[in-house]
């Protein structure tokens, strides 16, 4: 996740591509059941862009992309993890998994969710039989964040004022976050200091916000 102010690219300014004007917003032209998926890097969105597994995809592209085409793509990341330079992706295999089914006309739910990742520039034809498909997912166009739930708007600009602190004090209120959900959870400052290091966290930014949360949960329950 970026650590300086977030932009938009030039391609997440825009709407989405029209299919009909732009070959390659269209879902690859499939002639058997396997299709092929290569990462798309794009170096002018990728630096500000999250992980599809992310809680900002779950949080914020859901509610536009729909469950199937969220699933979708996180199994495409999930193919990346392994074979990060492509793989073929088995089309009714994989529709079934997601429970989508296994029909594979146009209109299928399998045929939508792949569409949709096109129609929303996630992902793009790459020649006959192979899907680009983004390793980083740029934040969500304003015209979609108007979308959503006033909450989830409001949590969303609270989002991009935090990416515009400096990465120290990003640190500390992730740690914060963490650390007062296991608080609720019933964990004690030692086991939430200890998974915040598992986590990656500086030793004294695990500490603080360990003693903080432990705190905060104590002085509520009294």
């Amino acid at each position: 996740m970026a650590t300086s102010t977030v932009t938009f690219s030039p391609v997440d300014a825009e709407s989405p591509v029209d299919a009909e004007s732009n070959p390659s917003s269209r879902p690859p032209i499939c002639t058997s059941d396997t299709l092929r998926v290569v990462p798309w890097k794009d170096p002018i969105a990728d630096p500000h862009g999250v992980h599809p597994c992310s809680r900002y995809v779950e949080l914020y592209w859901l509610g536009i992309l729909g469950p199937s085409t969220t699933w979708l793509l996180r199994r495409m990341s999930y193919g990346f993890e392994v074979n990060a330079d492509g793989f073929d992706l088995h089309l009714s295999e994989t529709a079934r998994s997601l429970g989508l089914g296994d029909r594979m006309g146009k209109n299928s739910p399998f045929r939508r969710a792949l569409h949709r990742l096109s129609t929303f520039e996630l992902a793009r034809s790459h020649g006959t039989g192979c899907l680009a498909v983004r390793t980083r997912i740029p934040p969500l166009p304003l015209r979609h964040l108007n979308r959503l739930p006033e909450s989830l708007q409001q949590s969303h600009r609270a989002w991009l004022a935090e990416q515009r602190l400096p990465e120290p004090e990003q640190m500390r209120r992730r740690a914060g976050r963490l650390a007062a959900g296991l608080a609720a959870s019933g964990y004690d400052r030692e086991e939430i200091e200890r998974r915040l290091g598992e986590w990656q966290f500086h030793p004294a930014v695990a500490f603080q916000a360990a003693e903080n949360a432990v705190r905060v949960t104590e002085a509520s329950a009294g």
